[in-house]
């Protein structure tokens, strides 16, 4: 894990009006840079996600989250481009968040941590790379929440950004998922451990809570067709049992994920990024959705899946027409899966062929392809 620690009398202006003074980031990189940073990918994770999106995650040995997607030879060849990919603000990977420590108590943060937003977060980012040396991106690319950065970035720092692929993706939540997100957020305060958010102090953790507000998120990540595909409606044994335990396979896995979920992440985390994720809008303050992106000069790739619920596809194709209505040179690909909204996490070979097919012609174009590590 790499770390970058601000300097202490920095402060960064949130979109709220508070103020951080100084801010850690923990990021990781795969690939080298070239001579001059013009093959440099920067990777924005999702709401769970963590800076270790390839190789070999050295917490658990397991394999990065987009590993699928980002490697030697792989739709993001790390053979010639050097991908960065930091956990955002707000996250609980070891950067600043409410389950850091706030320098001026000596105390975790928790619930006096300031509201952040995904332009936070994007803001932050781009402090990383200047104080990284890197003024130009090549491609910034994530799905769901990733996508938001992404269109963000495309957004705020035009002279920053060459292309972009947000993936499964949208401008903003829906009325439905700020309701999802909200059924997660009351299921944490609810649990008697949250103790107000200073669960901490009191040497406990609201897991019970967590569990349920990831269960219930897990729901949207999935089609129907994949849940009737992967348990139906199979028991776990062979007959009812007439009681409350996980009688359906189905409830078997929701509790396994929810179960899982608590021993990686932070509970007060979870409730900044969804709040996070719920104040995204590029049209807020009564703007077109055309009018967000007036200024956009990168390239824009946006790739969706056609069983995906949670960002369907029309709002992709809306966001296409947005971006043409400024003559911007934006493409659209919908995905036949019905993997539903995880298919971006998944073994999609479409979207491996589409990825690097979008990035290597853009490489080229740049004159980065010749240049190779």
């Amino acid at each position: 894990m790499k770390i970058h620690d601000f300097d202490p009398e920095m402060r960064i202006v949130l979109e709220s009006g508070a103020e951080l003074k100084g801010a850690r980031v923990v990021y990781e990189t795969y690939g080298r840079p070239n001579a001059d940073f013009s093959n440099v990918i920067l990777v924005c994770h999702a709401l769970t996600g963590d800076q270790y999106a390839a190789g070999t995650r050295p917490d658990n040995g397991k394999p990065g989250w987009w590993s699928g997607l980002i490697g030697s030879g792989k739709a993001v060849d790390t053979d010639r481009y050097y991908v960065i990919c930091p956990n955002v603000l707000g996250g609980c990977a070891g950067g600043t968040a409410p389950s850091s420590v706030n320098p001026d108590t000596g105390k975790v943060w928790g619930m006096d941590f300031p509201v952040i937003t995904v332009k936070d977060m994007v803001k932050v980012q781009a402090e990383l790379l200047t104080a990284l040396g890197v003024h130009k991106i090549l491609c910034v690319i994530g799905g769901s929440m990733g996508g938001m950065q992404a269109l963000e970035w495309v957004k705020t720092y035009p002279d920053r950004v060459i292309s972009a692929v947000p993936i499964a993706s949208s401008w903003r939540h829906s009325a439905q998922n700020i309701a999802f997100n909200e059924v997660g957020r009351q299921a944490v305060m609810a649990d008697p451990d949250w103790r107000g958010g200073d669960y901490e102090s009191f040497g406990v953790k609201p897991v019970k809570g967590l569990a349920v507000a990831r269960m219930a998120a897990h729901v949207t990540y999935l089609s129907e067709k994949a849940l009737h595909r992967k348990f139906g409606r199979k028991l776990q044994g062979g007959d009812l049992p007439y009681s409350f335990d996980a009688n359906f396979q189905v409830e078997s896995y929701l509790r396994y994920q929810g179960s899982a979920f608590t021993e990686r992440f932070d509970a007060n985390c979870y409730l900044y990024i969804t709040r996070a994720l719920d104040y995204f809008d590029l049209t807020a303050g009564g703007k077109s959705l055309a009018g967000a992106f007036k200024g956009v000069k990168a390239k824009v790739c946006l790739i969706s899946f056609s069983s995906d619920w949670l960002f369907p596809s029309a709002e992709s194709r809306l966001i296409m027409r947005a971006l043409n209505a400024n003559a911007a040179d934006v493409s659209f690909v919908e995905i036949e899966s019905d993997k539903g909204h995880d298919a971006f996490l998944l073994d999609e070979p479409e979207m491996l062929t589409v990825v690097k097919g979008f990035i290597d012609a853009v490489a080229e174009d740049y004159g980065v392809i010749e240049e190779r590590i």
